[in-house]
């Protein structure tokens, strides 16, 4: 029998990516706008944002991402009373499939939030250019970079991509065919905003199964398999970034963030902080703002 190879139809394809950042502004952060000839997309993952795409001016919230065309002209501001997180990438893809994305503001599911998760963790691990500086002209190769890490940048964004298409043109979001699926993920969700609402409070594991009447086996196993860590490990990033965006704001000092934090001292803060975000306090205020004032410089 004489096969024959089936060359594979692409209808998206990547094969220049231009930038990619997560960045952390303060609650001030302005950016004054730029046109170029690349699509560039620009996701909430915290916080709010006003953008500017050519006349219209719209407030993305978090879960939200908005697509800009190429020579569109874009621009974003914080609304001075919370500070965003942002994931920004860029890249040229001249396919005719690209239409479906012109003036999109779209939701983002769980799915598109994990492919959005590994272009910037791919990202980091292939590019030793630092993600949250928004003034890079080009990405630099990182020496000893993971193998197929820009071709899973690359993969990831095509998947994100045919996903939003997809789900566009189903006209509603995917149902959930388990409703034991459906179930855990509305307990996970109610957790989350339970936990987001008491983030001051000094919280135990048993105060958390006894307000959402969880077992506490129950409640570690769905935390693992959302997050891959316990209800209270949650809970502890939840505070530090929580930290993190009020020192971007400014309102308050170290000491006093800690006692809003429910932390018992400033040293315990200060030793949880760095444990989960790798810098103390105070060099995480420095970075910030040492790139508000490169950013004014510019």
């Amino acid at each position: 029998m004489n096969y024959e190879a089936l060359r594979i139809a692409r209808a998206l394809t990547i094969d220049e990516v231009v930038s990619i950042h997560y960045f952390e502004y303060a609650s001030n952060y302005f950016f004054e706008g730029e046109r170029h000839d690349f699509w560039e997309f620009v996701y909430v993952d915290k916080g709010e944002v006003d953008v500017r795409a050519d006349e219209l001016t719209l407030r993305l919230t978090k879960g939200q991402i908005i697509f800009h065309k190429p020579n569109e002209f874009h621009a974003i501001a914080a609304n001075g009373v919370v500070a965003p997180n942002l994931v920004v990438v860029s890249f040229m893809c001249r396919d005719e499939g690209m239409r479906f994305f012109e003036g999109r503001v779209l939701s983002v599911d769980d799915e598109a939030r994990a492919l959005l998760s590994r272009i910037v963790k791919e990202g980091e691990a292939a590019f030793s250019t630092p993600l949250g500086d928004p003034l890079t002209p080009r990405l630099e190769r990182r020496e000893q970079a993971p193998f197929g890490a820009e071709q899973l940048i690359a993969a990831s964004i095509e998947q994100l991509l045919i996903h939003f298409v997809r789900r566009g043109a189903q006209a509603a979001q995917r149902q959930t065919t388990s409703i034991r699926a459906s179930s855990q993920q509305a307990f996970f969700e109610q957790v989350q905003a339970y936990l987001e609402t008491n983030v001051r409070r000094r919280l135990t594991l048993a105060d958390i199964c006894r307000d959402n009447l969880a077992g506490r086996s129950y409640l570690q196993k769905i935390f693992r398999e959302k997050t891959g860590g316990g209800a209270m490990e949650y809970f502890g990033t939840l505070k530090i970034e929580t930290a993190k965006r009020m020192i971007r704001e400014g309102a308050h000092n170290f000491t006093e963030i800690a006692a809003l934090l429910g932390y018992t001292s400033i040293h315990y803060f200060s030793r949880h902080f760095k444990k989960v975000s790798g810098m103390t306090p105070s060099e995480y205020a420095s970075s910030i703002k040492a790139l508000s004032d490169k950013n004014r410089a510019e």
